[in-house]
């Protein structure tokens, strides 16, 4: 089985959450009520699933000391590859993923799947995301494009949408 590559995006605008986000201080690095920021808890997530492997952080200038001082703080960091590819502009998530897929595919083989993980989300159960995450990557073995979503409670045209098609066969690769 191919090895899996967490990727961060982590970056923003900040204008979402104003006056709490902003441009020079955006969403991932928010405090939660347990004190660690978003980006901490995505950096946890990845670090469960990395198997030992890189976990690949793309992010602005402007972010990247405070992205780095983040990590630092994370026990298992240091035992970690941690690469930065820095975007001399943020022009949003398609040209970040291209970036970490031409990264991943120089340094980790054409055969590396990549976890694409936002900094800003919150997810309470690491450990079933890290589950669902290595299903994800058997089934991107067998050639599928996964991608993972929640119940939308509302509109909201600032969001897309995932039309849910049926369910595969369980694979058999664990």
């Amino acid at each position: 089985m191919s090895q899996i590559v967490p990727v961060i995006l982590s970056g923003g605008a900040g204008t979402r959450l104003w006056p709490v986000s902003r441009s020079a201080y955006p969403k991932p690095f928010m405090r939660m009520a347990d004190g660690q920021s978003l980006l901490y808890k995505t950096l946890d997530r990845a670090l469960c699933v990395a198997n030992g492997g890189p976990v690949l952080t793309v992010t602005g200038r402007d972010y990247y000391f405070l992205t780095r001082d983040e990590y630092a703080r994370h026990p298992r960091a240091a035992a970690q590859p941690l690469p930065f590819l820095l975007e001399p502009v943020g022009r949003n998530t398609a040209p970040a993923i291209a970036l970490a897929a031409m990264y991943t595919m120089e340094h980790c083989g054409a055969d590396a799947a990549l976890l694409v993980l936002p900094a800003d989300h919150l997810i309470g159960d690491r450990d079933a995301f890290a589950a669902d995450a290595r299903r994800a990557h058997a089934l991107a073995q067998d050639g599928w494009l996964v991608a993972f979503g929640i119940k939308p409670a509302s509109p909201e045209t600032g969001f897309g949408y995932i039309r849910m098609g049926a369910a595969l066969a369980q694979s058999g690769r664990e």
